[in-house]
């Protein structure tokens, strides 16, 4: 069993101990960290929502995040700005959300257009204390890559929540 379902349970916990909710963007976990947050019965108490944003239609369908502002401003999907801009976003359309917590890469087996390799991702969180992160696995396994970046995100987003300002 992997260990993210015991990072969504603490998650959740600390979520539910605080009184706070998280809406969560993902791209290359596939949806691995919101269903670990929603693992737990009592989900509804902290979990606003999710979406899985990869493809062009869904960041800007889902998110609202247009490619080309992103391109003016200089963002790239699969880097620490955008995963900063992915967390923003998907806190705000879920209004009066605490956290906003994302996640994008290149799961593999190759790498992306940006030139980033193959388990490359980059996390955010934005609410009581905004921060982002990234993680590279330097393995071409898909799948262990998707496990790998919501590991990382949920144990990123417990440190977080377990430090910071209530």
């Amino acid at each position: 069993m992997h260990d993210i379902f015991a990072l969504g349970a603490r998650a959740g916990a600390l979520l539910k101990e605080r009184r706070e909710t998280v809406a969560v963007g993902e791209t290359s976990a596939g949806g691995l960290i919101s269903a670990s947050l929603l693992s737990v019965p009592g989900a509804s108490a902290y979990f606003a929502g999710g979406a899985i944003t990869y493809s062009a239609r869904s960041i800007r369908g889902i998110a609202g995040i247009s490619i080309e502002q992103m391109q003016a401003d200089g963002i790239r999907s699969s880097s620490e700005p955008y995963a900063l801009l992915l967390a923003t976003e998907i806190r705000a359309r879920h209004g009066q959300v605490s956290w906003g917590l994302s996640e994008t890469g290149a799961a593999g087996p190759t790498g992306n257009s940006y030139g980033d390799p193959p388990g490359h991702t980059c996390m955010a969180v934005i609410g009581a204390v905004t921060a982002v992160r990234t993680l590279r696995t330097g393995s071409e396994d898909r799948v262990a890559n998707m496990w790998a970046f919501a590991e990382a995100t949920l144990k990123f987003f417990v440190e977080l929540l377990e430090t910071a300002p209530s």
